[in-house]
């Protein structure tokens, strides 16, 4: 057999062998994961949506009005480090040490915001209140900072503040697994069941 006859039929191999291989695994496999994850774990694989359609529940949002200024009806997030806050393209946390000048100040005004604004001592405004998450992303809020809000969030409402309250412990997410992290609470979740509640 020539040189080139050989040449020719190892070229011809090795691209059925890469059209096949990329049909089986490029291809097929894809399917099929893909359809085991629509099958299995559907919520999940389709981004965890919010119950609007707008957004996920894995990743946090910002409750504030066009200047930037928190509106009263919703509960807040915690601060987003995050791009321009909770950029799903840009998740990362400030890097600022504990120290650090620019960090001290950015928590004191925050903690002096949101004490003005639901009407507690800073002392009282909890850590999470005035810290972002590693990712910037987090969509939680702890189980404090969510009770801190009641009275803000009932009066902007008329509502009164027991229901609200039951609402935010009804939401109330346990620790994974029963004992790693905290419990907490989804803000955005929590936002729109108000609004669900509210509109019945």
């Amino acid at each position: 057999m020539s040189s080139s006859r050989t040449t020719a039929r190892t070229v011809g191999v090795a691209v059925r062998t890469m059209l096949v291989l990329t049909l089986v695994l490029g291809v097929g496999y894809t399917l099929v994961v893909t359809g085991i994850g629509q099958l299995l774990l559907p919520f999940q694989a389709n981004g965890s949506p919010l119950a609007d359609g707008k957004g996920s529940s894995l990743i946090g949002q910002s409750f504030t009005d066009a200047d930037g200024e928190a509106l009263p009806q919703y509960f807040q997030s915690r601060p987003s480090a995050a791009g321009d806050g909770y950029d799903g393209t840009s998740s990362g946390g400030s890097n600022l040490g504990p120290e650090n000048p620019d960090l001290v100040a950015s928590i004191g005004e925050r903690r002096a915001a949101i004490a003005a604004r639901d009407g507690v001592a800073q002392a009282d405004v909890p850590a999470d209140a005035v810290t972002a998450s590693g990712s910037g992303l987090d969509p939680h809020i702890s189980v404090a900072y969510a009770l801190l809000q009641v009275p803000r969030v009932a009066a902007a409402r008329g509502l009164d503040e027991d229901a609200v309250r039951s609402l935010v412990e009804s939401r109330i997410q346990g620790r994974d697994l029963g004992f790693l992290g905290e419990e907490r609470i989804n803000a955005a979740e929590l936002n729109l069941a108000l609004d669900a509640q509210e509109g019945e």
